[in-house]
């Protein structure tokens, strides 16, 4: 019946008045009704029965026309499935912003105000993923209060501009212009046409906010990276320029109540709404800017929603919040997938593409992993040379695809000779956060810097996550929490071309006891 219903359709071929096998066969709308003059058959595929079952409940009409509940059911759903996909683009910009409140909260509220990890970054501060091994400071500029401004760059930093919506500006330092030597940059607000001074690197962002991001090597100790900070780096008006405001410190390191993460309640539209409104309307994709203002935010009208809409908000914000979850862990992308089907570990920018511009379905997904997890956007990240910056593998499941308890001890085993020029470092992390996991470990790290690690006979190491250390391995144990999940981060700085090539690869995290 199927296939003479195919057969007698409007795909098939042009139906005929005399032509009843349409109506005999697909049960077509009106076939018992009367006929008139101009009646023709109506194909069952363009019609509409009386009650549909549908995943939101049983859908009813009268002739097509929707009855109320039908309307409530269908416009709640719309509202919704908006807020979802709210969630997800919206997220690069409510996590930058939420980098730049969190600073303010803790006094970083002009660019000359640097948040500085003056003794290297703990787990006390809430930071997406952070390491425990580079000297981080940072600070945001404010274009549309402070106009051009320029930025005094210490020699050998590595950094990078992003904007508001954590879209990559500029390489600073090591990968940028001035090539690790130092330098002054001036970063131009949107739609700025006046002429740039000589005597500067110039950036134009699209945005007024414009997160200023560096990390400073400690080779040569701590003390010896704060004092190359701190005695070179500013940003302030290039209207100051010849009476600039001095650089400001504020010391991160163990700072409790410094929080960045982006929240998971419905006060992230809020936040949502404050980005869109400080920033011009253009710098979101029309499109994006049309589903956010489905929902009612929208440059210069008032967020407000009412009894309604904040349920369904609510609702939204918690499946796109389980959605960035299922993401994480069970991740789709094959792209991601550093050694394939086969291993679970995983790779942050899906393809190595920072742009997240790939044409497929999984670039939807590698940016909202990205952001979930993740802060900093530049393609010096993403470009592996051997021997220089850094690369990572990331880990949040036990061999077999089982998810990490923080109850049982695990064993990581890194084959001999791990190719890293410089050194290697794998740093535990809470899921609930994504920042460094809190225990009795001030630094949740360990690796071919820690004192006391222990390699293997054959040159190899293992490394363990339990809640307390196995027998003789204590130098060589992460401590984890009981009823409590974590993944982990193994951070190859100098990558050499056995990671490059993946002629050497890590083992999988095994469990080695209940």
């Amino acid at each position: 019946m199927l296939d003479a219903c195919w057969e007698n359709s409007v795909f098939a071929r042009p139906v005929s008045i005399a032509c009843a096998s349409v109506v005999v066969f697909c049960g077509a709308a009106g076939a018992t009704g009367p006929t008139f003059q101009m009646t023709t058959d109506i194909p069952v595929s363009i019609t509409t029965p009386d009650a549909v079952e549908t995943s939101i409940g049983t859908l009813e009409f009268f002739d097509g026309v929707s009855d109320r509940a039908t309307v409530d059911a269908v416009y709640d759903y719309m509202d919704r499935a908006r807020a979802v996909q709210a969630y997800v683009l919206g997220l690069p910009l409510v996590s930058m912003h939420s980098l730049k409140v969190g600073g303010e909260a803790v006094g970083s509220e002009t660019a000359n105000q640097f948040l500085l990890a003056a003794d290297m970054l703990d787990s006390r501060p809430l930071v997406l993923t952070a390491n425990t091994s580079t000297l981080y400071t940072w600070s945001f500029l404010d274009l549309e209060r402070d106009g051009p401004t320029v930025i005094e760059l210490p020699p050998g930093m590595l950094g990078v501009l992003n904007d508001a919506s954590f879209r990559y500006l500029a390489d600073l330092g090591v990968a940028g212009q001035d090539q690790g030597k130092g330098a002054k940059y001036l970063v131009l607000p949107p739609g700025y046409e006046g002429d740039a001074p000589d005597g500067y690197f110039v950036v134009q962002t699209p945005t007024n906010a414009v997160w200023v991001f560096m990390r400073g090597f400690v080779k040569d100790g701590v003390e010896a990276a704060v004092a190359n900070v701190e005695g070179t780096l500013n940003a302030y008006p290039l209207a100051q320029a010849d009476a600039s405001p001095a650089a400001e410190f504020i010391n991160m390191s163990g700072l409790a109540g410094y929080n960045t993460i982006p929240p998971n309640d419905v006060s992230f539209y809020a936040m949502l709404d404050d980005v869109v409104q400080a920033e011009p309307a253009n710098f979101i994709p029309p499109t994006t800017r049309g589903m956010f203002a489905a929902i009612g935010i929208e440059k210069g009208r008032e967020f407000a929603p009412d009894d309604r809409m904040r349920a369904i908000l609510t609702d939204a914000v918690a499946i796109g919040n389980a959605y960035a979850r299922a993401n994480t862990v069970f991740l789709r992308d094959p792209r991601q997938r550093i050694y394939g089907d086969t291993s679970e570990w995983v790779m942050g920018y899906a393809g190595k593409d920072t742009t997240f511009g790939a044409t497929t379905s999984e670039a939807y997904d590698a940016l909202l992993w990205f952001h979930y997890n993740a802060i900093v956007v530049t393609p010096a990240m993403a470009v592996t040379k051997p021997g220089i910056g850094s690369d990572y593998g990331i880990v949040g499941m036990a061999e077999g695809a089982e998810v990490l308890d923080g109850g049982k001890t695990y064993r990581l085993n890194l084959p001999p000779n791990p190719p890293a020029k410089d050194f290697w470092a794998v740093t535990l992390y809470d899921t609930q956060t994504r920042s460094q996991l809190q225990t009795d470990q001030q630094f949740p790290t360990l690796g071919s810097q820690t004192e006391g690690v222990q390699a293997n006979a054959d040159g190899s190491y293992d490394v363990y996550f339990a809640p307390e250390a196995p027998e003789g391995q204590a130098g060589n144990w992460l401590q984890t929490i009981p009823n409590k999940s974590w993944f982990a981060i193994l951070r190859m700085y100098g990558p050499e071309q056995a990671w490059i090539d993946k002629s050497w690869r890590p083992g999988e995290i095994e469990l080695v006891e209940d």
